[in-house]
């Protein structure tokens, strides 16, 4: 080695390939955890009640009790407001003939009501709870697995954290 070599500064491309990796790493998505309806009636895709079993996903995440409290809150809305959905369905099915489908409005109104005060209550909750806690719950449409009807069912998201130890 001469002295002129000395003081050479030479380019490692190895350290430039392991910082260009460790831009580049995104953090892992969790699946999100879907609750089905659980009842023994469906109007319009949406049952009479969710399950109230703790899934197993959320157990370092929720208390037990908060998970039930909140789907508690739900099966209360949705015990208040099916029966009525159902009278009025089948008035508007005995009828629908005569009244050449219109006599189905009020039940798709109220659905879509109910529908509404489960999303108002839902955004409560993340606001108030769950979003402090990394969570964010919502009613969302999907299919069935066994045939192609649509149904409602509460997808709980992770939100992923922000690193804030890494500079911008």
């Amino acid at each position: 080695m001469s002295f002129s070599d000395f003081d050479a500064i030479y380019e490692d491309e190895q350290l430039d390939d392991v910082e260009h990796f460790q831009d580049q790493t995104v953090m892992p998505v969790v699946e999100p955890i879907i609750i089905r309806g659980a009842g023994n009636m469906t109007v319009f895709g949406l049952s009479n009640r969710f399950n109230v079993e703790f899934p197993c996903g959320l157990l370092s995440r929720v208390a037990p009790e908060e998970f039930k409290a909140t789907i508690g809150r739900i099966n209360g809305i949705l015990k208040k407001t099916l029966p009525l959905n159902v009278k009025w369905l089948f008035c508007g099915c005995v009828c629908c003939c005569c009244t050449l489908g219109c006599s189905l409005w009020p039940v798709i109104c109220l659905s879509k009501r109910t529908q509404l005060t489960l999303d108002k209550l839902l955004e409560w909750e993340n606001s108030h709870l769950y979003h402090k806690l990394g969570l964010h719950w919502r009613l969302h449409k999907q299919q069935c697995d066994s045939n192609s009807m649509m149904e409602y069912v509460i997808l709980i998201e992770f939100i992923p954290k922000t690193p804030i130890y890494r500079p911008d």
